[in-house]
């Protein structure tokens, strides 16, 4: 296994559990504790995590806005798997807006068979890595939160305001029974919360590590998503919750 390989496996076992440890990982990856040392210390030094005495812990909390490289580190394969399920939901010609997620990105990806897409974005990341892409993109503007490669405020939204799509594909931070769809952030929440008012159905796209996952500010009842798409089946009381909200649940 590649170190870089090794480094995204921790991050997804740091992500799932919310700490790790030097001894655990060396035997799991069958290399010395000091080669484990070092990729920790790598990965904090990307922001990824913070370390503690004998391995790591994830440092997070509601209002905590991860980077989108942070954000890309984690849990890929989830994502992947997330993407291919989601695409099966996007037709030929479908008008579709998106948000500045990294497992939007990952859809995005998928549809490279699918003809005569028009995608809106706040992401200026999906723009820039789609722009010889055959996709009719179209950018809302607006002010740009670095940390996160989103575009949002006044401008944004009107831009949003302007169209009606056939699709809102977005992401969150966390859901939970009590307090549906949640978010990091005002700003993006926002804008997600009118990318859901301009089109017919909305699709949100969750991986198993955002369920009880409270956020710092509510983005959206249940209600108001068409289709919620994760990578594992959540238990009987989620599933009877969403069926309740009359979600259509792709697991």
């Amino acid at each position: 296994m590649l170190a870089i390989e090794r480094r995204q496996k921790i991050m997804e076992e740091i992500t799932r559990e919310g700490k790790v440890y030097v001894s655990a990982l060396s035997r799991l990856f069958h290399v010395t504790e000091e080669t484990i040392r070092r990729d920790l210390e790598k990965l904090e030094g990307q922001d990824l995590l913070r370390r503690s005495y004998g391995g790591a812990i994830l440092n997070d909390h509601t209002g905590e806005d991860l980077s989108f490289q942070r954000r890309s580190s984690i849990n890929s394969e989830s994502k992947e798997a997330i993407a291919k399920k989601a695409m099966e939901l996007v037709k030929d010609g479908d008008t579709i807006m998106m948000d500045s997620s990294t497992t939007c990105l990952a859809l995005l990806h998928q549809l490279s068979s699918r003809k005569d897409l028009t995608i809106i974005t706040n992401s200026i990341r999906l723009v820039y890595d789609f722009v010889t892409s055959p996709f009719h993109l179209i950018s809302t503007g607006g002010n740009l939160r670095p940390n996160s490669y989103a575009l949002t405020g006044p401008v944004a939204i009107a831009t949003l305001q302007k169209y009606f799509v056939d699709i809102a594909v977005f992401s969150c931070k966390g859901v939970t029974l009590e307090r549906d769809v949640m978010e990091s952030n005002e700003e993006e929440s926002v804008v997600k919360q009118w990318m859901i008012k301009q089109a017919r159905k909305s699709i949100l796209l969750a991986d198993h590590s955002k369920f009880n996952r409270t956020a710092f500010i509510k983005t959206c009842d249940f209600e108001d998503i068409t289709a919620l798409v994760t990578d594992e089946m959540p238990n009987g009381e989620w599933q009877e919750r969403l069926a309740g909200c009359q979600v259509n649940l792709i697991a």
